[in-house]
């Protein structure tokens, strides 16, 4: 029942050890709720790592529960304890997708595709200011500085060499042809891609134009998977409300959807000389 080393990861994997202590005493949520004297839906948030819970709710459910196992009491509320605290990216203020980063943070690999831009954590400085300057208009210079700073440092985990995680990008040929920035910008920025994708934790692929239609056309998309061999999480970018979906049965067909573009794309060793090739053109 170890807990992962992030607190969101900490929060969800004790939210779904009390969701199945729950259902192990024939009890529902509203049940729970009554009995507290809470809203059934902060028994869901709980659940679902969403909100925190203090050491001694943790302890009230599990007597509730009939939790004899202290041992298990214990861990469950040290994870309580740990899940409250703050990860960094909270001291930077206002970060608007401040829950995908617990969970990337946290993550053991992570799949993601790309139609129109380079994955964050494979941005430059250069291509990244652009990104935020030119995608966001109504940011300030201040908040524009603050997502600058909270991307970069997201950076920090894939490429330390004693503690990286593993990601997989596939990127639609528009990406290298869209000009962020400008030139120099667009030429450095396809130079750290074939860097980074030469690295052995990372694997960059290009789906060319020639693969025509495929399962990627609808947009973006990211497949987060923790240490716990049952946990996941299918990210979904939007402008103002971003997407997760955790249901296994919402998962799998993204899982399906990856493979497929995996396939259609080049391989690592042809996409480094197919970047090759559009750096040239700039």
């Amino acid at each position: 029942m170890a807990a992962n080393g992030q607190p969101t990861v900490r929060r969800r994997r004790l939210g779904a050890e009390l969701r199945q202590l729950r259902k192990a005493a024939g009890l529902s949520s509203p049940q729970v709720a009554r009995h507290l004297l809470v809203s059934q839906s902060k028994i869901s948030l709980i659940e679902t790592g969403r909100r925190p819970i203090n050491p001694r709710d943790v302890r009230d459910l599990c007597r509730l529960y009939g939790v004899a196992d202290q041992d298990v009491v214990d861990s469950l509320m040290r994870m309580a304890r740990e899940s409250g605290r703050q990860g960094w990216w909270v001291s930077c203020g206002d970060v608007p997708y401040g829950v995908y980063i617990g969970l990337e943070t946290g993550a053991a690999s992570i799949h993601t595709y790309e139609p129109l831009v380079v994955p964050g954590l494979l941005q430059t400085r250069a291509y990244a200011a652009a990104v935020i300057a030119e995608s966001v208009p109504c940011h300030t210079a201040e908040q524009a500085a603050v997502s600058l700073d909270v991307r970069l440092r997201r950076q920090h985990r894939a490429h330390h060499p004693a503690r990286p995680f593993r990601l997989w990008t596939v990127l639609d040929e528009s990406v290298l042809h869209r000009t962020v920035g400008d030139r120099d910008v667009m030429r450095e920025q396809l130079e750290h891609l074939n860097t980074l994708g030469a690295q052995p934790h990372i694997t960059v692929q290009v789906l060319p134009h020639s693969a025509g239609a495929h399962p990627g056309v609808l947009g973006q998309f990211s497949i987060l998977a923790f240490p716990d061999a049952d946990a996941g999480v299918v990210y979904l970018e939007r402008f103002t409300s971003d997407l997760y979906l955790e249901k296994y049965t919402d998962r799998y067909p993204y899982h399906i959807m990856y493979d497929h573009l995996q396939a259609q794309a080049l391989n690592p060793d042809d996409t480094r000389h197919f970047i090759n090739d559009v750096i040239k053109l700039y």
